[in-house]
């Protein structure tokens, strides 16, 4: 597999910008989901290059869940993973840490090592980041009920589609605040590990920057995720297996 050009900028799909959420609204929303442990495995295309992705739901102590994305190729290694609590019908981030690596071969020259470190307070009821944070992003942020981080919002976003709500969110990422919603923009049928399903879109658009996620029923993560700049494709994640 081979990956040219900063693959640093995969890491942006599970960030704010990334998968932020929706607006479906319901009279009647539904039950919420339960967690369930799983392990999920992408193709991964930048600029139309590849690498593999894998992401992965895990059970910690009592209610604490760890949810992570790793993607590979070309010598690079892109990380994310965030710790968060399930309380009553809501989850809330712990901690979380996103780092990238350029470990060899052209990687090395072209992807910028760092690593930023986020730890959510909720006693104190701030977010602070420390590692490698640009300037002026290392907090605090007054934290809100409901405040989700970006590898958290990727589960919410399926989680709300299922059950009806609202898909708005405000993400709380390296000293900022923000909100993301997505708009649904029609279903399409899509292909996961040889067998089809009927997919819905739901899409969210920041000045040239365009998310779009595809959303199964029944299965835990977006079957698609996709990041377009200027109307180009610029990021592309496509499901290809879980258990």
């Amino acid at each position: 597999m081979t990956m040219q050009s900063s693959p640093s900028r995969i890491r942006t799909l599970l960030r704010p910008a990334t998968l932020a959420l929706a607006g479906i609204l319901s009279v009647f929303a539904g039950p919420l989901l339960a967690l369930e442990p799983f392990s999920a495995e992408y193709e991964a295309h930048y600029m139309g290059l590849q690498a593999t992705g894998r992401m992965t739901l895990s059970r910690e102590d009592g209610n604490r869940w760890k949810y992570s994305l790793e993607v590979t190729g070309a010598g690079a290694r892109l990380a994310q993973s965030t710790v968060f609590e399930a309380t009553g019908d809501g989850w809330r981030p712990l901690s979380a840490v996103d780092s990238q690596r350029g470990e060899h071969g052209l990687a090395a020259m072209l992807v910028k090592n760092r690593t930023i470190n986020a730890t959510y307070d909720w006693s104190r009821g701030v977010a602070t980041w420390s590692g490698d944070v640009r300037e002026g992003r290392g907090g605090p942020v007054r934290l809100q009920p409901g405040d989700v981080d970006g590898m958290l919002l990727n589960l919410a976003l399926v989680r709300d589609f299922a059950s009806g709500r609202e898909l708005s969110y405000r993400l709380v990422e390296e000293g900022r605040a923000r909100r993301q919603v997505f708009q649904p923009v029609g279903t399409e049928t899509i292909t996961v590990q040889g067998r089809e399903y009927k997919a819905t879109r739901v899409r969210q658009q920041d000045g040239s920057r365009t998310i779009t996620a595809w959303i199964v029923e029944g299965l835990p993560v977006p079957a698609r995720l996709l990041q377009q700049r200027n109307g180009r494709d610029h990021i592309d994640l496509r499901l290809k297996s879980i258990r």
